[in-house]
């Protein structure tokens, strides 16, 4: 998940239980094993939680987060105004009241009273007013915040230099307990662009003092979340404690470790031998952890994961050797023969269980079947080829699908997807595995430019509204237009436009059915135009020790500030 959070691919893909349920099932999946003794003493309030796949975070900066690796370290830390509970479902964080004006562009928040950050610094509306702004200053070039700040009042011309900033215009502090933020249109999605970290609050003590690097000084203070940084060793680990003057419910576990293992196989093999206390589980070892069914979880996720051809690079330009590339792929072959079912192919880019799903959504060949059509491929094939002037396959610019490495399972899925390419096609494409947080780094890249071919990403949701996945991806200048849909000069680019701009004015519908029906039709031609070519909606499939009390799994895949304060150990 583009200036996007992307997700991990060492989290393995996992166990998908059954859509229809996934509203019902948001809550998430618990640890709920009775204890078997009592709680352990507080030496033992540790909980050791595995980061695979990756060398490092990304980011800890709010401001510049898009990778779900980094977005975990900082949901420990940070919070802002609102957030999301385990229902998905708007809530107070600092703030603790809020009030829309009957126009719907002005939005007024009373803060929580005594809040401070970790040093102990109280936090007032002044706070948050830098926070955002800064998270919108051109010097510090954020790939996020342009896409979950944009409703904000003029926050396009501080991003263009034309402003020195929206404080006193569009961020207002009547008194440090009053934040008033304006928009610039009526949005009924605004409170959830909140919740993502790029509105989150930082301390400018600290930022003033380190600079680019107050990241790495997290140990003395910054945090307002659950959890303060104890120790941050770069490559290896965080280590977080609890927050003493954090304002919700304190943390019962008196350490949470952070640890970065190299592949999702090695943190499975970890988790055996008790040094971690949970672990994705690779599909090679689906049946046994299935058994261990006091530790087991399977958790549903509003999520896709897709290919990504680049509009502006060769030959990628052409609808038809898209559509191709896309009826050329078995889906279902594939999801049976290296996930075992356990993921569900899909058309889809908005999910199944979110708001705006559209049940009767048609893959490029007009079916709902997700089986591929190698009939219909061949044929667009060799009419794309014509159109570009390719007298045959081997006259076709050299093609690289770059993927995430770090995951046994998804090596297997892309040598699988390139073999059908190769058998019904007949076209050679090269797999090249990149470290997960160097490829999300080149993807946003990719906008403007056709530096990034053809690759593998996973989008999932920030907040339960299909402008999530439709809007923030596909709009006109947005940063999460990774493929460049709208931005190219191919034949049917005006057809694309005409999609951006029914987007956009579906943002804006106050009416939901008229609403979700824009949604649907623009979603349709963007699966059309193959926008991305999706080919899953991803599940988790986890161990987590039954020893560990309180953590709740949910459909976005992420640990509420609230849960926190429930979590704790029990004799072992």
């Amino acid at each position: 998940m583009h200036p996007s959070k992307k997700f991990t691919f060492g989290a393995v893909p996992t166990l998908l239980l059954l859509f229809a349920l996934i509203l019902s099932a948001c809550g998430g999946s618990t640890s709920t094993t009775p204890p078997s003794s009592g709680k352990a003493p507080a030496a033992q309030q540790i909980f050791n939680f595995p980061e695979a796949a990756i060398a490092d975070i990304k980011t800890f900066d709010p401001a510049l987060a898009t990778t779900q690796t980094s977005l975990n370290a900082i949901y420990m830390v940070f919070t802002g105004l609102v957030g999301l509970n385990d229902q998905l479902d708007v809530v107070p964080q600092m703030a603790q009241s809020w009030q829309e004006s009957s126009d719907g562009m002005t939005w007024t928040f009373k803060l929580k009273s005594g809040l401070k950050f970790s040093d102990g610094t109280p936090i007032t509306s002044h706070d948050f007013a830098y926070s955002i702004d800064r998270a919108l200053q051109p010097s510090l070039n954020s790939p996020a915040s342009p896409s979950y700040l944009n409703l904000i009042k003029d926050n396009d011309k501080l991003l263009a230099g034309k402003i020195k900033t929206i404080i006193n215009d569009s961020l207002l502090t009547p008194d440090d307990n009053t934040l008033i933020i304006k928009t610039n249109k009526a949005a009924s999605y605004f409170l959830d662009t909140l919740t993502y970290p790029t509105a989150y609050v930082v301390e400018k003590s600290l930022i003033d003092k380190y600079g680019t690097k107050w990241t790495d000084h997290l140990t003395e203070g910054g945090g307002d979340g659950p959890f303060k940084v104890q120790q941050y060793t770069h490559g290896q680990n965080i280590v977080f404690v609890p927050n003493p003057n954090y304002y919700g419910a304190k943390p019962q576990l008196s350490k949470v470790n952070f640890l970065f293992i190299k592949d999702a196989e090695t943190a499975y093999k970890d988790y055996q031998v008790g040094t971690i206390d949970q672990a994705a589980v690779p599909i090679a070892h689906l049946a046994e952890a299935q058994k261990l069914t006091a530790e087991y979880h399977k958790i549903p996720v509003l999520s896709i994961f897709y290919y990504g051809m680049n509009f502006l690079a060769k030959p990628f330009n052409n609808l038809k050797i898209r559509q191709a590339f896309e009826l050329a792929i078995n889906k279902d072959a594939i999801i049976k023969a290296i996930y075992k079912d356990v993921e569900t192919p899909t058309n889809h880019i908005v999910p199944e269980g979110m708001p705006g799903y559209d049940p009767n959504l048609k893959g490029p060949d007009g079916t709902t079947s997700t089986a591929g059509n190698s009939t219909m491929a061949k044929q667009l094939f060799l009419e794309g080829m014509k159109e570009e002037g390719y007298a045959s396959v081997s006259a076709l610019p050299a093609i690289k699908f770059s993927y995430p490495s770090g995951s046994q399972d998804t090596d297997n899925e892309v040598a699988a997807v390139v073999q059908q390419w190769q058998n019904v096609l007949g076209v050679s494409v090269k797999p090249a595995a990149i470290d997960f947080e160097t490829l999300s780094a080149q993807q946003p890249q990719t906008v403007g430019n056709a530096s990034l071919q053809f690759f593998y990403a996973g989008w999932g949701d920030d907040y339960p509204d299909p402008q999530d996945f439709l809007t923030l991806q596909f709009a006109k200048g947005s940063p999460n237009n990774q493929t460049n849909y709208g931005q190219n000069t191919s034949a049917d680019a005006s057809t694309q436009q005409q999609t951006q701009q029914q987007l956009v004015l579906a943002d804006t519908m106050t009416d939901k059915t008229a609403r979700t029906q824009a949604y649907n039709t623009a979603e349709q031609q963007l699966v059309n135009d193959v926008a991305w070519l999706p080919m899953y909606q991803l599940a988790r499939s986890r161990l987590l020790k039954s020893y560990v009390h309180g953590v709740v799994y949910n459909a976005q895949d992420f640990f509420t500030p609230d849960m926190w304060g429930n979590v704790y150990i029990t004799s072992h």
